[in-house]
């Protein structure tokens, strides 16, 4: 089973239907759970994580490289995962909340398209599943990126957006610091999100795993 909700950090919000995402890129505050958590071992989580607030990591002050215009997105490769994965455009539906990927399309991640696409001036969003339930998901090994490790998005336009990976970090879902994960820079950056932290039957993943990337190369 699979839960993605972002709340607003000032209020309570009822339970999201299973399979979307709310809105924060404005409000703040992200709780997502998505994935079964059925499995022996369990995915994988940054180094010395907790599902306790972490605060996130602060980009490098190494020099940027051009941004790239608009445009969709088409794949996504994380060589150190093993991810190699076709992006879907995910959206707002009627009442406010982005749609997540099918849960039963293991191998497919989505971007969140009201937002920078990946290489573009800003904060780039691709979520993915860790898990459902018949195994693990694209996002599964999302927990065992390093700082170093690349992220290369495929966009429709024929270009490839190279992000180095210089933060991974474990944030509890109660007290998801949104405005520091979603805010826009000048300069393209880049979050992949996943479900993580200890689990329960009772109520699913305690945190999210989020990698924080900037863009280095393009081709």
């Amino acid at each position: 089973m699979s839960n993605w909700r972002f709340a607003d950090e000032e209020r309570p919000r009822r339970r999201a239907p299973w399979g979307v995402l709310a809105l924060v890129l404005l409000t703040g505050l992200a709780l997502v759970r998505s994935g079964s958590g059925e499995f022996d071992s369990g995915p994988p989580q940054p180094a010395s994580a907790a599902a306790g607030e972490r605060r996130a990591p602060e980009p490098a002050q190494a020099k940027a490289a051009r941004p790239l215009s608009f445009s969709p997105v088409d794949r996504v490769r994380i060589p150190a995962i093993r991810v190699d994965a076709p992006v879907t455009e995910v959206g707002l539906d009627a009442e406010g909340w982005i749609d997540a990927p099918p849960p039963k399309e293991a191998n497919l991640a989505g971007w969140f398209s009201g937002a920078a696409a990946p290489g573009e001036r800003g904060t780039a969003v691709v979520v993915g599943h860790v898990d459902n339930a018949r195994g693990p998901a694209v996002f599964y090994g999302l927990g065992s990126l390093r700082e170093g490790h690349h992220v290369e998005i495929r966009r429709k336009d024929g270009r490839t957006a190279v992000f180095r990976v210089y933060g991974v970090e474990v944030f509890a879902k109660s007290r998801f610091p949104g405005r520091k994960v979603y805010r826009s820079h000048s300069t393209p950056e880049l979050r992949l999100i996943t479900c993580g932290g200890h689990f329960s039957k009772r109520d699913g993943y305690e945190g999210n795993v989020v990698a924080f990337a900037r863009l280095v190369s393009t081709r």
